[in-house]
């Protein structure tokens, strides 16, 4: 049988990555498609915990159309896809040793945990990866 995960990688910080990231894995995650995310780089920030959406997201104009017409959350949409899927996500050891955080700095109950790259890639060669 073919292995049909799914492996999101992603590095940006920009709002409309992040978004697409978050509605990439919960849709296939509630299409009972297994998802794993790895958060590292300069996405790390955006998941740190307190922030409210107008500070946590940066980007462009469609950032900003996205604001104006209260798209879903990417925070949410991740929430929802790990309550109604199979979506799993872990944040980058090495990102956060480089910003001196540990996981009480990130959203609560959004990670499994932290995972190496190496561990990642060793994993995402069972199925697709998008790299955002």
């Amino acid at each position: 049988m073919e292995n049909n995960s799914l492996f999101i990688l992603l590095c940006s910080c920009e709002h409309e990555k992040v978004q697409m990231a978050a509605m990439i894995a919960s849709v296939a995650a509630v299409s009972e498609r297994p998802v794993t995310v790895f958060v590292s780089m300069g996405a790390v920030s955006v998941f740190e915990n307190g922030l409210d959406p107008a500070e946590r997201y940066r980007g462009q104009a469609f950032s900003n159309i996205m604001k104006e017409k209260k798209a879903p959350d990417a925070m949410e949409l991740f929430a929802q896809g790990k309550m109604l899927g199979d979506l799993k996500m872990y944040v980058c050891s090495m990102a956060l040793d480089v910003m001196g955080w540990d996981e009480s700095n990130l959203i609560a109950d959004l990670f499994e945990g932290p995972m190496g790259l190496t561990r990642f890639l060793d994993e995402a060669e069972k199925g697709q990866i998008v790299t955002l």
